[in-house]
C-alpha cells in the first residue's frame, strides 16, 4: 500500500515508509520496536491508512534491522542509535507529514512499540503542539530525568503489559502519575495477562494477545480521530 520516501533531517537526509488512504486524513507518525523498520511495523502504517489515516514510519536505523532470531542485534541497534539523531529524525518526520499531500491535519499523533513506545513520549514532549495525541505501546523513558516535559501538550493514552520486566507497570503508572500532577493529560492501561510485545502479531517474543491487541488498537483509533485534526 505504501512506499519509502526522503526527506531533509536537518542538514542531512532521512527516510521513511508512508501509508496514505485513498483520500486525505490525519497524519500519524509511527515509531519502530528495536527490530527497525521491518514489515510488521509497516504493516501498522497500512492499517492506520486503512482507517482514513496518512501514516509514516520513520527509518531511526538508516537502513539497519534485525530478524526476530537475531536479539543481540536488535539490543546492540538500539543501545548505539544516537538519541540526538533519532530526535532529529523523528522531529523532520512530522514536518515532512505535515506538508504531504495526503495529511489534512494541522498537527499529527504518534504510536510506537517497545523502544517505539519510549520515543512516542520522547517527541510528543520534545515537539510541543506539533503532535496533538500519542499512544505509546510497552514502552516510555523511565527514569530519564533528563526530559523536559513542559512542553507536552499532547492527549496521552498508553497500553502497556501486566508482565514486562522491560517496563513494568507499577514504573511506568508512576511516570503516567508524574505527568498528572504536571496538568498533563495522560492515562496509561495495563492488559491483564500480558507480556512485553502482545501487539505485535508477529510473535517474535511468543507474548502475541489477540484480544488485547484488539481493544488497545481500537483505544488508540479512537484517541487519533478525536485529537489529530
Amino acid at each position: 500500500m505504501g512506499e519509502m520516501v526522503e526527506f531533509a533531517a536537518n542538514g542531512s537526509t532521512a527516510r521513511g515508509y508512508v501509508a496514505a488512504a485513498g483520500r486525505s486524513g490525519p497524519g500519524v507518525i509511527v515509531l519502530q520496536e528495536w527490530w527497525g523498520l521491518v514489515p510488521q511495523i509497516k504493516g501498522v502504517c497500512d492499517l492506520l491508512a486503512d482507517e482514513g489515516f496518512t501514516a509514516l514510519a520513520p527509518d531511526l536505523y538508516h537502513g539497519e534491522m534485525a530478524t526476530h532470531t537475531e536479539m543481540d542485534k536488535a539490543g546492540e541497534l538500539m543501545t548505539s542509535l544516537p538519541p540526538e539523531r533519532a530526535a532529529r529524525d523523528m522531529s523532520a518526520a512530522i514536518d515532512y507529514l505535515l506538508g504531504h499531500d495526503a495529511c489534512s491535519s494541522s498537527t499529527v499523533g504518534v504510536t510506537g512499540f517497545c523502544m517505539g513506545g519510549l520515543l512516542t513520549l520522547r517527541i510528543a514532549a520534545i515537539a510541543g503542539d506539533r503532535v496533538s495525541a500519542a499512544a505509546p505501546f510497552y514502552g516510555a523513558p523511565l527514569g530519564d530525568d533528563s526530559l523536559d516535559w513542559s512542553n507536552l501538550s499532547a492527549k496521552v493514552e498508553g497500553h502497556f503489559a501486566a508482565s514486562d520486566d522491560f517496563f513494568p507497570p507499577d514504573a511506568c503508572e508512576a511516570l503516567a502519575q508524574q505527568l498528572r500532577d504536571m496538568g498533563k493529560d495522560v492515562v496509561f492501561h495495563t492488559y491483564e495477562g500480558t507480556g512485553h510485545g502482545f501487539g505485535n502479531w508477529e510473535d517474535p517474543l511468543g507474548t502475541y494477545n489477540e484480544q488485547a491487541w484488539s481493544t488497545a488498537w481500537s483505544r488508540a483509533l479512537s484517541l487519533l480521530r478525536a485529537n489529530v485534526t
